[in-house]
């Protein structure tokens, strides 16, 4: 599929509707059926598919709309997974008082916080993102971007001490068979002809910003890494360049996700630095592209991707976090600056993030994500004029 210059895509979640948030409690309670839920879902997709298309977003997304947020949706689909709430991940932290600390500080609510946990061998029951995919691509002729959890991320998260060890005595052990399942994902959606699939990192900022209780993350819960930022950053590159070896070149884009945070308006409490200490990853992970926030100062100098290995940028120009709607002109005027370091071809526009990254706490309301797309979208029409054939 051919895509114009300077091609406008969202990160991939939208604000869930209040039927759908209804509909995943009455599911998880045992209150209506899968189908009876996918249907409700399926209403929600088709509106917000709508929304993109008015707006004349060029790859566009399902909205994440049957997830209650970017991770703990793969409990459902995977074997031996089990959800965790925020109590009951303090059951397994051995430092409750920092791990608190911590949520409050970072503005975390327990209601939007729950963590997939490996309680035995896992392994993929149902596909995490295939048959969403088969649904939005009956409903478009657009691209499709599927989102999924980076194996970096799902290693980090789902390895729980005192529930994993049985099966998985390390991280290390549990992510050979992450690795394993997202491989399967990613080849029966290259199968299938999906034209992008992203990985979500956010925690790989956490890994290199974070220095009090390094070993613990605002993101997921009670969790285990390595003091050191290099050899984590070391082992995050191994993951994802083993669940991309072989995958490339074959139709599908391949992308990464990084940001510093998602769940409060309050920028101030989310994560800030410069992507330098994340040049290492960065440059040599085996994908074709690169979605990285810009719209904020919290993400420092664009001179920090000068050197990110040949890849595309999805160039972050919006906050989804904000109501202030930026202007056409201030997106263009950002985009120049990107394109002093990097050809016109290599440059794709999108938010930050999400605009829903929780089920039960979005970032904005529908019509100011629709207005901040469509400013986004306006300003890739002009830029596209400015393009030296």
């Amino acid at each position: 599929m051919t895509l114009p210059m300077f091609p406008t895509t969202v990160i991939g979640s939208w604000p869930r509707f209040k039927d759908v948030q209804r509909a995943m409690r009455d599911k998880r309670a045992g209150r209506i059926s899968d189908e009876e839920f996918q249907a409700v879902a399926d209403q929600a997709v088709l509106q917000i598919l709508k929304w993109q298309e008015e707006v004349g977003i060029d790859i566009v997304t399902d909205g994440e709309q049957r997830r209650d947020n970017y991770i703990s949706f793969v409990a459902e689909h995977l074997s031996n997974v089990r959800i965790l709430s925020v109590s009951e991940l303090l059951d397994y932290v051995e430092d409750k008082s920092s791990f608190e600390e911590i949520l409050g500080t970072l503005d975390v609510p327990a209601f939007s916080m729950s963590n997939p946990a490996a309680i035995g061998k896992i392994s993929r029951k149902k596909p995490l993102a295939l048959n969403d995919f088969k649904f939005l691509k009956q409903h478009t002729d657009k691209a499709v971007k599927v989102t999924l959890p980076g194996p970096y991320l799902l290693t980090r998260s789902m390895w729980v001490e005192g529930l994993s060890e049985q099966e998985y005595p390390t991280k290390e052990d549990l992510a050979i068979d992450i690795v394993s399942v997202l491989r399967e994902e990613l080849e029966d959606l290259i199968s299938e002809g999906v034209e992008f699939v992203q990985f979500d990192e956010p925690v790989l900022t956490e890994v290199v910003f974070t220095k009090k209780n390094a070993n613990r993350t605002f993101m997921c819960g009670a969790l285990t890494a390595k003091a050191d930022a290099a050899e984590e950053l070391a082992f995050a590159l191994e993951l994802i360049n083993k669940v991309t070896d072989s995958m490339l070149g074959r139709g599908t884009t391949i992308g990464v996700h990084i940001c510093r945070g998602n769940w409060s308006t309050d920028d101030d409490i989310l994560l800030r630095g410069p992507y330098f200490p994340l040049i290492s990853y960065l440059e040599n992970a085996n994908v074709d592209q690169l979605a990285l926030e810009y719209a904020t100062p919290r993400a420092g100098e664009i001179d920090a991707i000068k050197n990110i290995g040949g890849k595309s940028l999805g160039f972050g120009v919006i906050n989804p976090r904000t109501v202030k709607v930026e202007s056409v002109d201030d997106i263009i005027a950002r985009v120049e600056e990107v394109r002093a370091i990097l050809p016109d071809e290599k440059i794709l526009l999108n938010p930050d993030c999400g605009f829903g990254t929780f089920a039960q706490r979005p970032m904005n309301s529908d019509e100011i994500a629709c207005e901040k797309l469509k400013a986004m979208v306006d300003a890739a029409k002009k830029l596209r004029e400015t393009v030296r054939v």
